[in-house]
């Protein structure tokens, strides 16, 4: 009857089917490239919805990509696609053979695109790898436009902070990474007056304080003239970490620019003139606005000069 036959036919399925099946199932979105020590990129923040946080990405980091650095170059063969495929015979072996390499060719140029989405590993966060770019450059040039013009450019995204440099999240590792990494702004005759910002997302074993200590100590080694300055200091160390990697750059006009954030950098200029205010009212304001950043805004102040 139907019945036998049924479970059979069922057994046939090639052996590794299902593994593959699985194994697709439980690779993390973006195939399984996720953020890690050695990379540099921009990591944004947003609200839910990630997948429209990633489009929004790509579409303003390429406009002023574009701007900044020329059309990024691609191989000749993904130029000519769009014009030589409509003429070509497919009939034609050659043809078709020549066009399977050009596409094995491009899907490899595709990792190696100027801004590429990876796995960030926190909720709401995601991180945008870049190659042949400097990632503080580029975020200090987007938010200088939007504050100038005011022009609301992106929905879902919420901050936009530049991460030119990675490593692991331990203690050793990051007081040995940064002791080279702060030495273009800090080390003598380079000097500055400075803060320090920090944020742990999935991560329990650091310990801020200690991490603020550390660093600002570095800092204060590499020239003793650098002095902590938290109301308005030239540079803003952001420190942020998620699981096991920690993420660094070191940004002007932080304090300026809304802690980096694309929504409050377009708002009008009421708070540009903060001199005639007084900052207290300031510090109220924007935490009402912005909940998230009240950690932040502690865990600047605890650093203490030394």
């Amino acid at each position: 009857s139907m019945a036998a036959v049924e479970p059979a036919a069922r057994k046939r399925r090639p052996k590794g089917h299902f593994a593959a099946a699985a194994g697709r199932a439980k690779r993390p979105r973006g195939g399984g490239r996720q953020l890690e020590a050695g990379m540099c990129g921009i990591l944004i923040t947003c609200n839910m919805n990630e997948r429209k946080c990633v489009g929004e990405a790509y579409s303003l980091l390429g406009e002023y990509g574009d701007l900044l650095y020329g059309p990024e170059q691609f191989s000749d063969h993904e130029e000519q696609l769009s014009g030589s495929e409509r003429e070509e015979d497919e009939d034609d072996v050659e043809a078709a053979l020549k066009k399977e390499v050009g596409q094995i060719r491009a899907s490899t140029e595709q990792k190696l695109r100027r801004f590429q989405s990876v796995e960030s590993g926190a909720n709401n966060v995601v991180f945008i790898r870049t190659r042949g770019i400097e990632p503080e450059k580029l975020v200090h040039h987007i938010l200088k436009d939007m504050h100038a013009t005011k022009k609301k450019k992106t929905r879902v995204i919420l901050r936009m902070l530049p991460i030119s440099g990675t490593c692991k999240a331990f203690m050793e590792d990051m007081k040995k990474y940064a002791e080279t990494f702060f030495e273009p702004w800090f080390k003598a005759p380079n000097k500055g007056t400075f803060q320090i910002v920090y944020k742990a997302r999935n991560n329990s074993h650091m310990s801020r304080e200690e991490v603020i200590k550390e660093l600002a100590g570095i800092v204060g080694s590499l020239n003793p003239e650098n002095k902590v300055d938290l109301n308005n200091p030239q540079y803003t160390v952001v420190v942020e970490i998620i699981k096991n990697v920690c993420c660094l750059s070191v940004v002007k006009d932080y304090v300026l620019f809304r802690k980096y954030n694309l929504q409050e950098v377009v708002k009008s200029n009421k708070e540009d003139s903060k001199q005639n205010s007084s900052s207290l009212t300031e510090e109220q304001d924007s935490k009402v606005v912005k909940p998230e950043t009240e950690e932040e805004e502690e865990s600047s102040k605890e650093v203490k000069e030394e």
